[in-house]
């Protein structure tokens, strides 16, 4: 048996743009994705704290320490600049190795690029 658990998380991001005329997706610089274990396209859920909205969209690698974190598309209508947002992935793991599995988590400052 199969079931899914967390893969990554990005604790705690600050918007830093919201780009309604991009075809979708979220931008995460370079430094978050490889800290969190997301790659380009992979499936991200986001949880925006300020307003409650949780959707799904897939992410893009953005510039190395520039700290972007940028919703593109559609996504743009669910947060603004500022908000603060949980970015997390999942991977489907056999029950039993999903027991010991430990995710990767990392917990940036507010300006996005140290990490905790």
């Amino acid at each position: 048996m199969q079931i899914e658990v967390i893969k990554s998380k990005i604790h705690r991001v600050k918007v830093t743009g919201a780009d309604l005329n991009y075809i979708g997706s979220i931008t995460i610089d370079e430094i978050l994705m490889e800290a969190s274990n997301i790659i380009e396209g992979e499936k991200v859920s986001i949880v925006n704290v300020n307003n409650g909205e949780r959707f799904d969209t897939y992410a893009i690698k953005g510039a190395k320490n520039s700290g972007e974190i940028t919703l593109n598309g559609p996504a743009a209508r669910k947060v603004h600049k500022g908000d603060i947002i949980i970015i997390m992935s999942y991977a489907l793991m056999e029950f039993e190795k999903a027991k010991t599995f430990k995710p990767w988590m990392i917990f940036p400052n507010e300006t996005n690029n140290s990490l905790t």
